[in-house]
């Protein structure tokens, strides 16, 4: 219980602390923000910081930081560190740069940064690359809700059925300005997710619940290996690039540079605390990793959390931590289809001011979306992780080369190229080894990516020692 105490009290200080760092690093000012400068009543809209925080929260924190916590936990206590240093050092830094970035060139995409500061072969490949990624996170963020409301309501009324009815929310989110449905709603929900946190981690108290304390050992049942297995299974509680792709849209948004630690660097500190509270429930309230994987596997991720909301707060309780975990994906699974119709705008240069343009981008997206949605969910899930953190890896080095050439100190640079280092030999690691990837052994996979990662790294330098 003391670990999970001292890890809530180490994300806070990390956002008092390291935030500010970060902050001053990039170096805000008193320039115009999209918002102001084009405000063109559909995406560049002025929002207040209590809005545009709660909006990047809802936007990022969707099943990841939930399913992915509770498969992260079956390693153990030792996932509370990925979530605690991966989200301060890295996840938050990562979702601070790309946001701010973004409001620096009038709101443009991960994909349109990468380029302007990669390289147009950059640019080419992160177009297509956030897309499919978008798309994946999209039909994921469909198949989650729905398989949980369906556990909520009458037998007549299906996952099938309720994926039709998320799907057309999905058309009239992606199609409205920001500030007329996301605008609205997203406070009340943003409300809803905060009871369902608060209640869970009462739960763990009030239940009595032991939490075991955090200890460096692998006790994944299945004998996966934290390198990088762990790195990748919890993805959005910690880092994740599906971030880079949500953070230009808040971008838009800002009225002014210095909301940005609260909106950016914040929202990913609330989302790791959302993970961290449900890796210790899941800990928790099964007891031991075996138990909670083999929950994981027979009953699915949304069974799962079913199980630990009524186990742990009764029917009502219950009910409202479940409600919870049902806003968080449909309010990223929106905005992700919303993200990709403006990265389809900036391709095709079509005026997202006209409805015709909004509609002849979004009525494709939802179609691929519902084709998507027959998958199997489990399939998806390891596809998107994997991306998933490939895009922060990316995203983190557009961050680094972004510095490297604006700001006043080079050295400023290594708040980014640090964590994109580390998460480069994750990804290439993994996708090395994993069996959705190339299934090789260790004895490949861990040198092939620690020496990607130097590459990578010897590379920066070289343009470090040139600036």
């Amino acid at each position: 219980m003391i670990s999970l105490i001292i890890s809530l009290l180490v994300l806070f200080v990390g956002f008092m602390v390291y935030g500010k760092l970060v902050e001053k690093f990039f170096g805000p000012d008193d320039r115009q923000t999209p918002a102001i400068k084009i405000n063109d009543g559909v995406d560049c809209v002025p929002l207040n910081t209590g809005k545009a925080f709660l909006i990047q929260l809802l936007n990022i924190a969707g099943t990841g930081p939930i399913f992915g916590a509770l498969m992260g936990a079956c390693f153990g206590p030792v996932v509370f560190l990925w979530i605690i240093f991966g989200s301060i050092l890295g996840g938050a830094v990562h979702d601070y740069l790309c946001g701010m970035i973004s409001s620096r060139n009038n709101g443009d995409s991960i994909a349109e940064l990468s380029g302007k500061y990669l390289g147009n072969k950059v640019r080419m490949g992160m177009r297509l690359f956030s897309i499919v990624l978008l798309l994946l996170t999209g039909t994921v963020f469909v198949t989650s809700p729905a398989a949980l409301i369906a556990r909520l309501t009458p037998e007549s009324l299906n996952a099938s059925f309720w994926i039709i009815v998320i799907l057309l929310y999905y058309v009239l989110a992606t199609l409205l300005p920001i500030d007329k449905l996301i605008g609205k709603l997203y406070p009340v929900f943003g409300i809803i997710l905060i009871i369902m946190a608060v209640s869970v981690l009462g739960g763990i108290f009030i239940g009595g619940y032991k939490i075991p304390e955090i200890q460096l050992r692998d006790l994944h049942p299945d004998g996966l290996p934290i390198w990088p297995f762990m790195f990748i299974t919890v993805a959005c509680g910690a880092i994740s690039g599906f971030h880079a792709t949500q953070s230009p849209m808040i971008a838009k948004c800002i009225t002014d540079e210095k909301q940005g630690r609260v909106v950016f660097y914040g929202a990913m500190i609330a989302e790791s605390v959302i993970a961290l509270i449900w890796a210790a429930a899941g800990v928790a309230f099964y007891g031991t990793t075996e138990i909670l994987n083999n929950a994981l596997s027979g009953m699915g991720q949304s069974g799962t959390v079913y199980d630990i909301s009524h186990g742990m707060l009764g029917s009502v309780g219950g009910v409202l931590a479940v409600v919870g975990v049902v806003v968080c994906p449909i309010t990223s699974g929106d905005t992700a289809f919303r993200s990709a119709r403006l990265i389809l705008a900036e391709i095709t240069h079509l005026d997202q001011q006209k409805i015709k343009n909004r509609l002849m981008i979004t009525i494709p997206l939802l179609g691929a979306g519902a084709v998507l949605t027959q998958l199997d969910f489990n399939v998806l899930w390891r596809y998107f992780s994997w991306s998933n953190q490939t895009l922060a890896m990316i995203s983190l080095w557009t961050s680094a080369a972004y510095l490297l050439k604006e700001s006043k100190n080079k050295y400023y640079s290594l708040i980014a190229a640090l964590p994109a280092t580390f998460m480069s030999a994750v990804s290439l690691t993994y996708i090395l080894m994993a069996k959705e990837g190339f299934k090789l052994s260790a004895t490949i996979g861990y040198p092939s990516g620690i020496i990607f990662a130097i590459v990578l790294f010897a590379f920066y330098c070289g343009k470090l020692s040139k600036r």
